[in-house]
């Protein structure tokens, strides 16, 4: 396959639906904004929250990952780097409605699950910590 006909995948493209700006609130506070790079092979995040007490400044890049000379990997992977220098990778699926965010490698056991209203602007869910915790949170489209 030639390099002007890779296009991205079916699994990453339905992650448009994020796409915008949304409030973010529960166990985390305050707005994300999703973006698609030129191109549309990476949905970039942009993070200005508050958790537990403490901001958390960032960016993610989600995407399939495509090292040198190989083709694209199965899954939507991300990494989010933040502004305390943490770098945290996440793996995307997207079901009908419902949205999993897997802390790590898929399967993991700390993951977010979320679903989508009627009309995409509301996302409520909560993400699930091993061993207990996590929190609920809903994002609410701008």
């Amino acid at each position: 396959m030639s390099e002007t006909t890779v296009q991205p995948s079916a699994d990453l493209r339905a992650l448009d639906r994020l796409v915008g700006a949304w409030t973010v609130t529960g166990g985390a506070e305050g707005t994300v904004r999703y973006e698609w790079m030129p191109g549309r092979f990476f949905l970039l995040q942009h993070v200005e929250l508050t958790q537990f007490g403490q901001p958390v400044t960032g960016l993610e890049v989600i995407g399939n990952l495509r090292p040198f000379g190989e083709p694209a990997g199965a899954d939507v992977v991300s990494r989010f780097y933040d502004s305390t220098g943490n770098t945290l990778d996440y793996v995307y699926e997207l079901d009908g409605d419902t949205v999993t965010i897997w802390g790590g490698a898929k399967g993991s056991p700390a993951y977010y699950r979320g679903t989508f209203n009627a009309d995409g602007t509301v996302v409520t869910g909560e993400w699930v910590y091993p061993g207990g915790g996590g929190y609920r949170s809903t994002m609410t489209r701008i």
